[in-house]
């Protein structure tokens, strides 16, 4: 096991030692209203919560996963358009898509705290939701090490931090193992397997794939790959085809929709094309920052260790 999950795993492990060390049992939330707490978010603001939270919203789909994965989807009294998982994500009151929320139904919500994920989000609206007491908390991983940190972070918020430890170190397990199954021999632990190159699609026209600020890059080496764009800045470029050309991918991936369930053009000669090594892969799996993160990193792998 790397040492980057076994402190990881060790971490989660001595805070549910620690806990039950302490108490016994996990200590009672204070009711409603009677206290609160700062904390600080990714962007590293310190935001003053309630002690217990009973009403939030959630403004990204991802966030709206990871709340239900850490046992508090049924505090969620809103979410976007979007969130449309788990199955009974659906079932709650829709406020509006990620970008253009409807503050004014936020707001008769009555939320004590309102997710979001982006920094921009928070520029839109925070001082009208302050002005309403409502605490606003971003929560934007770029890692499924910050994935896992945020569930850690969403379980001490709500109150489920031991359930949430279980589910985390769970997560990290499957993770660890996929990724050495990946990316190592299995005949002989100490040599690592030749990489394919991964050409990653996310839109065909125009042609958008990822770069070195997408977690996605992450996964792909993960799963034992190495994306073809990795050194380009930002997380999601726009490229020219001819720069897609000189990729020369052994495997595209496909964020599977409507409009990207082909490669571009530009790759019809490319090794992935020419030996089948064209795959599509829900496109929620592999856009949300969430738990199915490692879904995602599980059906990738199982793709790039396909024999030609």
């Amino acid at each position: 096991m790397s040492l980057r999950v076994t402190s990881r795993i060790s971490w989660a492990v001595a805070c549910i030692v620690l806990s039950l060390a302490c108490a016994g049992e996990r200590p009672s939330v204070p009711p409603v209203g009677t206290s609160t707490r700062e904390v600080r978010d990714d962007l590293g603001r310190t935001v003053t919560v309630p002690g217990k939270i009973e009403r939030a919203i959630s403004l990204a789909p991802s966030i709206t996963e990871m709340v239900f994965a850490v046992g508090a989807g049924d505090r969620l009294v809103g979410a976007t358009s979007y969130c449309n998982y788990p199955p009974e994500a659906m079932a709650i009151e829709k406020v509006g898509d990620t970008q253009t929320p409807n503050i004014e139904k936020i707001i008769a919500l009555r939320p004590q705290i309102v997710f979001i994920s982006t920094a921009s989000q928070l520029e839109a609206f925070s001082k009208t939701l302050k002005e309403q007491s409502i605490s606003v908390y971003v929560t934007n991983p770029k890692t499924l090490d910050g994935v896992f940190r945020n569930m850690t972070e969403l379980g001490n918020l709500f109150g489920t931090s031991e359930y949430t430890d279980g589910v985390v170190i769970s997560l990290a397990g499957r993770e660890n193992w996929i990724r050495h199954q990946a990316n190592y021999d299995r005949e002989d632990p100490n040599r690592s397997i030749a990489k394919p190159r991964v050409f990653v699609q996310i839109s065909r026209e125009p042609l958008f794939t990822i770069g070195k600020d997408s977690f996605l890059t992450e996964i792909v080496a993960s799963a034992g790959g190495i994306s073809t764009t990795k050194d380009i800045a930002t997380a999601y470029p726009k490229i020219s085809k001819e720069t897609a050309l000189a990729m020369d991918p052994d495997v595209i991936l496909l964020s599977d929709s409507d409009d990207n369930r082909e490669p571009s053009e530009v790759l019809k000669n490319s090794p992935a094309v020419r030996n089948g090594r064209v795959y599509r892969i829900n496109a929620d799996t592999i856009s949300r920052p969430g738990p199915r993160l490692v879904d995602a990193l599980e059906e990738i792998a199982a793709k790039l260790t396909e024999k030609e």
